[in-house]
């Protein structure tokens, strides 16, 4: 890969020093950031491509720590329902429809919206069945990310959607060997039982003693998301969620707890404790009526907490600028105005979800050594602050999905001037169509 130069009228870092650039231009090695060089130093017949962006602002691609691929297709038709009801319905059904071409198609349809938004690095949640799909159209789109067959061996809600333990175990054993550190590393496995409801106590198990084979994977999961899920919990093991989860010795660093809505003081203490990662997202928790997660609490507490779009069906909205934005006002009713500030914010959505994936020496933030995820951003818009010196501000709370330009992951262009370098938009809205009516045949 030949050496690149990234002219930008900002660049904001995301380190630990908060760095912000300006008059600097970006140097890329091989897909790798190797130098700022200021303006005044810069030789442009150095480098085989120059971007020249003045008026735009470099940040770090955004890393979304929740996400289910498969679900994108299903937006818009699962409303008004609170969890469960809302996967014995509508969600369970459909992704028990999908077939081979169905699911590819609703992995593109939500890749091309993650890398249009400005994600670059995503933690998904697969499907029961055809995970190799999931990795085959990752891996297609170049994102940098986790993903995993989700593994359900119990199913009280739809009881024809789920595997035997053993079945479940066997797969996600061939597909970590298959897929983990795939495409040049930037693909890896997150084993990822459903919940506790649809999960025996021997495949949570099992399954934690698998990771422990694959360094650099995760254990990836949903907990204390719904009451009505909490109190079935509470019923069947007395002990709450994350109680449960912490006596079958399945919480550490490599853990990864998608809501965790509803928790107590010494579940908040387990996951300190044990430095479990909290994914947050507060637009699917607002839309199911699922309630407000306790973040400022688990930040005092110095639990780890990033963030994610959770699936289009309880979000209708893969955008991280709705989650940054609702992840900071909805918690200031409650805690005060001062909470959740906009820089905050923004290194939950860049390097605090890298460093959640343990992804944070390659990703997360603008600095030499780093892989070169980035997104320039036009700030200069009538939505915008005019006043440039609150760029974080600028991003969380004014910017959304056309503030985007430009989307590069390790070195390669996937979005240049607001269009994809992947995806054809007409092509993939007339498969998904396709597509989303052949399954909805299958479930009648």
């Amino acid at each position: 890969m030949s050496k690149q130069l990234i002219i930008a009228g900002k660049i904001v870092c995301a380190d630990e020093a908060n760095t912000i650039f300006e008059n600097t231009a970006l140097e890329i090695n091989k897909g790798k950031i190797s130098a700022f060089i200021p303006f005044a130093e810069i030789q442009k017949e150095n480098y085989s491509d120059v971007f020249d962006y003045p008026e735009y602002t470099l940040i770090p691609g955004f890393v979304q720590t929740h996400v289910h691929l498969c679900q994108t297709l299903f937006r818009g038709l699962a409303e008004e329902l609170p969890l469960l009801d809302w996967l014995k319905y509508r969600i369970f059904p459909f992704e028990n429809a999908h077939d081979t071409n169905s699911l590819r198609q609703s992995c593109k349809l939500g890749l091309n919206e993650l890398l249009l938004s400005g994600t670059t690095t995503i933690c998904d949640m697969g499907t029961l069945r055809y995970q190799e799909v999931v990795f085959s159209e990752m891996m297609k789109a170049g994102i940098r990310g986790f993903s995993g067959k989700c593994m359900i061996d119990q199913n009280d809600l739809m009881p024809e959607f789920k595997s035997s333990t053993n079945d479940e175990l066997k797969d996600v054993i061939q597909l970590v060997k298959n897929y983990h550190n795939s495409n040049e590393g930037k693909i890896k496995y997150a084993f990822a039982p459903r919940f506790v409801l649809s999960c025996t106590e021997e495949l949570l198990k099992e399954t934690k003693e698998i990771v422990k084979d694959f360094p650099g994977s995760l254990y990836h999961t949903h907990s204390s998301e719904n009451k009505i899920e909490v109190e079935e919990v509470r019923k069947r093991f007395r002990k709450e969620n994350i109680e449960y989860f912490d006596s079958l010795n399945l919480l550490d660093d490599y853990t990864i707890l998608a809501h965790c809505v509803h928790t107590n003081q010494n579940e908040k203490d387990i996951l300190k404790e044990n430095k479990t990662r909290v994914a947050h997202c507060p637009s699917a928790n607002l839309k199911l009526g699922s309630g407000i997660a306790p973040i400022p609490e688990y930040l005092n507490e110095g639990i780890s907490v990033s963030l994610g779009a959770d699936g289009a069906p309880c979000n209708n909205n893969l955008s991280i600028f709705n989650e940054m934005r609702l992840a900071s006002l909805v918690q200031k009713p409650i805690y005060g105005p001062e909470v959740m500030s906009a820089l905050k914010i923004f290194r939950m959505a860049t390097i605090d979800g890298a460093k959640a994936l343990h992804l944070d020496e390659e990703t997360g933030s603008i600095e030499i050594g780093k892989m070169a995820d980035l997104v320039l951003l036009d700030l200069n818009t009538p939505m915008n602050s005019l006043d440039e010196k609150n760029v974080y501000s600028n991003v969380v709370f004014s910017s959304n999905q056309r503030n985007v330009k430009c989307v590069m992951i390790g070195g390669d262009w996937k979005v240049l001037d607001s269009q994809s370098q992947i995806y054809d938009r007409k092509e993939i809205v007339s498969d998904g169509k396709q597509e989303l009516g052949d399954l909805l045949k299958r479930i009648k």
